[in-house]
């Protein structure tokens, strides 16, 4: 997985350090400012937050949306971490993982809604990222287009074929049993 050249890599520990006021992420140690979102991906933010939120009301998972640190890492020492990412929407089945600004381990499921700005991350660096950490399941939405293309890890480690649906369809949370969400009430914008 090929990254910016960059010279300084930075840790979880220096993140902390930043500016409050911007969005940042870290990937293995280069950093990654983020520009506000557009409006429609905050409706589409807003509508997967309910329909996760009430899913997963009074059940141990739950689900946390940007600005919100995960922290990627196999190592106990998670201060020293390179992976950092603000995902706009995770759900988290272990609480014991929860820790000051975020999550500190592999969530259960991540969703990334695209911008221009974003398409190339969310596609590779974060593809790559969340595969070799283990993300169980991970959709990326594309706004522009109404589409959602939903990755499922394999037995193997690895992000099979995607699920693609689009608008008119609804899509069966494979994380969380029982769970579908209609792609109508998401794009309704």
């Amino acid at each position: 997985m090929p990254l910016p050249e960059q010279e300084t890599r930075y840790t979880y520990k220096q993140y902390l350090e930043w500016s409050e006021e911007e969005r940042w992420e870290l990937i293995e140690g280069v950093p990654c400012m983020q520009a506000a979102p557009s409006w429609q991906h905050q409706a589409i933010s807003r509508e997967l937050i309910i329909k996760f939120g009430n899913y997963l009301k009074g059940k141990r998972c739950k689900v946390f949306s940007s600005p919100f640190d995960l922290i990627l890492t196999n190592e106990e020492d998670e201060i020293n971490s390179k992976n950092v990412f603000q995902p706009d929407l995770l759900v988290v089945c272990d609480p014991s993982k929860l820790k000051g600004t975020g999550y500190v381990g592999t969530p259960d499921l991540i969703v990334e809604i695209v911008s221009p700005s974003t398409a190339r991350s969310d596609k590779f660096y974060k593809f790559n990222m969340y595969e070799k950490f283990g993300v169980k399941e991970y959709w990326i939405i594309e706004p522009d287009i109404k589409l959602i293309s939903v990755f499922t890890l394999s037995d193997n480690g690895r992000y099979g074929r995607p699920e693609i649906y689009s608008e008119i369809d609804k899509v069966n949370v494979k994380v969380l049993k029982d769970l579908e969400i209609d792609l109508s009430d998401v794009f309704d914008y």
